[in-house]
């Protein structure tokens, strides 16, 4: 039986879903050569892989490598088609702060993707059209058979993609509203928090845990406290990230500083 962290005479994250790295690149070397064997094991049998991916300076890293992999070692991505987590909104796709935009610059415009098979939340469409939208969005990710994996970071606030401490479980791809913590967070990308987007589409805490693999990725001090409360605390929609504790194809990739404040 696979041991747990007991806090409080309660259950919570295996820890053998937990894997600790001395430094971050290493971290990062770790998750693209899971998403590379996925892609390579769904090419081998002729089938398409179906990745969620994240923003944010977490998973660079993660790309970084794979543009390795692709330039130095052949990793091909003609069957790759990628779900994005979420976008600010309104924002326009061309704007260097868009998600749009960070994918491109960081690892759609240095790989061999088909870019038709790229999905990334629209942040221009009118508010009468974003239901509607969101909808088709869930409805790709199924008739693609679902997300195969999906990459996470985590926010300060225990949001996983935008969902933001409230979020519920069987939530869905939808327009939500961004704490304050997570707007100061990104004041100095786009110069000023009076700049930062009020509002993102984000998947919904449902869509992300019905991938078939979950991996969340905390890289840093900064993010040890929220890691400790969302690996370590009460499961509750104050904290997103406590959702992934009770599946069992969740992994966590952390650095020694992000996870310096786990009981061991």
């Amino acid at each position: 039986m696979n041991e747990l962290f007991k806090i409080q005479d309660q259950t919570y994250t295996r820890k053998d879903a937990v894997k600790v790295y001395e430094h971050k690149d290493a971290a990062s070397a770790y998750v693209a050569d899971r998403i590379a064997k996925i892609i390579k094991n769904k090419q081998n049998i002729g089938q398409r892989a179906i990745v969620g991916l994240a923003t944010g300076s977490t998973p660079k890293g993660v790309y970084k490598e794979l543009i390795r992999l692709h330039k130095d070692e052949g990793l091909s991505f003609k069957n790759v088609v990628t779900f994005n987590l979420d976008e600010y909104y309104p924002i326009l796709p061309v704007d260097d702060q868009s998600y749009v935009s960070f994918m491109k610059n960081n690892l759609f415009n240095h790989i061999d993707i088909d870019h038709q098979n790229v999905h990334i939340p629209d942040g221009t469409l009118s508010l009468e059209g974003i239901q509607a939208y969101c909808d088709l969005y869930e409805q790709k990710i199924v008739d693609f058979g679902g997300l195969d994996i999906q990459l996470l970071g985590i926010g300060r606030t225990g949001h996983i993609g935008f969902n933001e401490p409230g979020a519920m479980l069987e939530s869905k791809t939808r327009l939500v509203t961004l704490n304050d913590i997570t707007r100061e967070d990104a004041k100095d990308d786009f110069g000023g928090k009076d700049k930062v987007p009020t509002q993102a589409i984000t998947m919904g805490v449902q869509t992300i845990t019905q991938a078939k693999e979950v991996i969340l990725m905390a890289l840093s001090q900064r993010k040890a406290e929220i890691i400790q409360k969302a690996l370590q605390g009460d499961v509750t929609a104050d904290i997103p990230a406590t959702f992934l504790q009770r599946l069992n194809h969740v992994e966590y990739i952390l650095d020694s500083e992000a996870a310096s404040l786990l009981s061991r």
